[in-house]
């Protein structure tokens, strides 16, 4: 018991690192998870500090030792199965997660969000909530953010300021789902216009299944957006099924809706960036983990799930176990 309180004294909100792995095997070795390389002429061993890191992805190539995952999962950080570059190898197929099985979830969350989940007006005010939210989060990220700045993302301007005209309005407004999703497309075609203002990348039509690096580094960077959120919800003992947007039948729904709040405020720039340097998948990975540990996204989303779901807590706070006292 010792050492699994060791190797969660580090809360998931708090942790540094998310790796992405491909070609080499994990394993455990002398008490510590590593992960192996076979170089022409030699192995290679590099350790991962588990203790501080929330979720490995493994890519082509991988493969990883029982012993390995049963110090993962002592450390309560997910395993996710994923094709090259962090994304699925075929268009609709999802990341498969490995949760630790070896300890109980909090309680008090998932019930709290139960309280007005079924209430259709109580969960619509959720959405619109985390959609001003949304705008909240980009703007202060932005408004701090210097490496923006000298790529000439500024708040202020006024096509920035334009894309936000009249947003909170119509969020507030809006009657449905269908609407505040409608409201939400457009936002972010209007910052897809900003961005590629800033980088010159004119001939970008967004498109999912295309191959230019704009394009490429979206999916990419909304996959450890989703691997935050993930591991978000997976702490808090959230289903992933309980959305309050993105629809009840698409698996992980309620992942699409807590990685929008950060997507628009650190994926979406800097992947038009870094398209534009011509940066390699690894170094836009490397770009975009750094700007959410900059940023504080997941602390953000720990912090914004927990208030929606203790408006109406089902007993009174203190009396059960949250993100740091699971047992």
């Amino acid at each position: 018991m010792e050492q699994l309180t060791d190797l969660k004294a580090i809360l998931h909100s708090k942790r540094a690192n998310i790796y992405y792995l491909e070609k080499c095997r994990v394993m455990q070795k002398d008490g510590r998870v590593l992960y192996l390389t076979e170089a022409k002429d030699e192995q290679l061993y590099w350790n991962i500090p588990i203790a501080n890191t929330t979720v490995i992805l493994l890519g082509t190539g991988t493969s990883i030792t029982q012993a390995a995952v049963r110090m993962l999962a002592s450390a309560g950080v997910l395993i996710g199965f994923s094709g090259g570059g962090g994304t699925p190898l075929l268009m609709g197929t999802e990341i498969e997660w490995l949760t630790p099985q070896s300890e109980y979830r909090p309680t008090e969350y998932v019930q709290g969000w139960l309280s007005f989940w079924f209430d259709d007006e109580k969960r619509l005010k959720v959405a619109k909530h985390f959609q001003l939210l949304r705008i909240n989060y980009l703007q202060s990220a932005w408004s701090k953010d210097k490496d923006l700045k000298n790529e000439s993302f500024f708040i202020d301007d006024q096509d920035v300021t334009q894309a936000f005209a009249g947003y909170t309005n119509k969020v507030e407004q809006a009657a449905n789902v269908t609407e505040l999703l409608l409201i939400e497309a457009q936002l972010t075609k209007n910052l897809y216009k900003v961005a590629v203002s800033r980088t010159q990348q004119k001939d970008f039509v967004r498109n999912y299944d295309s191959t230019d690096s704009a394009n490429a580094f979206l999916n990419h960077g909304n996959y450890l957006a989703y691997g935050l959120a993930a591991s978000t919800l997976w702490v808090l003992g959230i289903p992933h099924g309980f959305a309050v947007m993105h629809g009840k039948t698409r698996r992980g729904a309620l992942v699409f809706d807590i990685a929008d709040l950060v997507k628009d405020a650190i994926v979406l720039p800097w992947a038009f960036v870094c398209a534009k340097e011509k940066m390699s998948e690894q170094e836009f990975r490397q770009q975009i983990l750094q700007k959410f540990t900059e940023h504080k996204a997941m602390d953000f989303m720990f912090e914004q799930v927990k208030q929606q779901a203790l408006q109406n807590p089902p007993f009174p706070l203190g009396e059960g176990r949250g993100e740091g006292n699971q047992s």
